[in-house]
């Protein structure tokens, strides 16, 4: 039959096998148009998914590896606290910090250095530890000061030296003509500032904590 001859107006005269026809397109039209937008959203949640699994893979491998090394972070973290046990040790307590001072004095004298300045300044808190700056001026030769740094090394506390400036003695032979040219025996004037440190204890810092939180509150 003609699809001329069939009336659209009137599809019940039509004949069976046009009917099933019609009926098999109809069918076909609406599977596919639900499957088509039915699927979209979830095609759509599928890439979506998809573009986040690499990343995914890699957070999970960077932990997984973290978790492998568990057990040597923490023996590195039980040694990191053994060494800053150590180096807490080398601080002095508030009352050792005079025997200190002397013993940076007598490490000069007993290199021949003479003092003509000897002046702590105040100290200088930092978080658990403060800080002392000593100015000092001596007299007495490059190898002289090099004997007193040597000294101040292996002192059982920690001392650091700062800002070191040497002249010549008034009327010092020199090598040369610079003022750095000079002989091992040369006399020389040298400057410095000595730092020691000493642990602030619990009340220390606790009181620091709490002039700290009063500020932030102002």
């Amino acid at each position: 039959m003609n699809l001329n001859e069939l009336d659209f107006e009137n599809i019940g005269s039509w004949p069976l096998a046009a009917r099933l026809g019609a009926v098999v397109i109809v069918f076909a039209i609406v599977v596919g148009g639900g499957f088509y937008f039915f699927t979209q959203d979830t095609i759509a949640q599928l890439e979506s998914v998809q573009a986040k699994e690499e990343p995914l893979k890699k957070e999970f491998k960077r932990k997984q590896g973290k978790a492998a090394n568990l057990e040597a972070y923490k023996k590195q973290m039980v040694e990191m606290e053994k060494s800053f046990g150590s180096m807490l040790k080398q601080l002095p307590q508030k009352t050792e910090v005079a025997d200190l001072l002397v013993e940076i004095s007598q490490t000069g004298l007993s290199n021949n250095l003479e003092f003509s300045l000897f002046k702590p300044s105040g100290e200088i808190r930092k978080e658990f530890y403060a800080e002392l700056p000593v100015n000092i001026k001596v007299t007495g030769s490059y190898h002289d000061f090099g004997g007193f740094a040597t000294g101040i090394a292996a002192l059982p506390r920690i001392v650091t030296i700062h800002n070191i400036t040497m002249v010549p003695v008034k009327g010092a032979k020199r090598k040369g003509k610079s003022t750095n040219d000079f002989d091992k025996d040369t006399k020389l004037t040298i400057s410095l500032i000595a730092k020691t440190y000493r642990y602030l204890d619990e009340d220390e810092i606790s009181t620091k904590r709490k002039k700290k939180k009063k500020k932030r509150r102002r």
